[in-house]
């Protein structure tokens, strides 16, 4: 169980979302994603939520279907790819 820090979180989370093409209406199950990641990381799932709730106020994450399933906000690509490259290595 590695440490990742909130914005490797985040980060993370992006990621996978791309990897995915999860743009716009093409959207993923946030639970399928916070139990992925919440293996991962230090005190289960609640702060993968956290992260979603962050991205999402941020304009990063578009939330679908009452709050249930995400996707990366399409007009926000260019902000989603920059943030990803700040800390992940590709």
């Amino acid at each position: 169980m590695n440490e990742l820090s909130e914005g490797e979180i985040k980060a993370t989370i992006l990621y996978k979302l791309v990897r995915r093409g999860c743009w716009g209406e093409r959207y993923f199950p946030l639970d399928t994603l916070v139990n992925w990641l919440g293996k991962k990381i230090k005190n289960d799932g609640k702060t993968v939520r956290e992260a979603v709730a962050s991205l999402e106020s941020n304009g990063y994450l578009l939330l679908h279907k009452r709050g249930e399933t995400a996707s990366l906000n399409p007009r926000m690509k260019g902000q989603v790819i920059a943030f990803i490259k700040r800390y992940i290595r590709l």
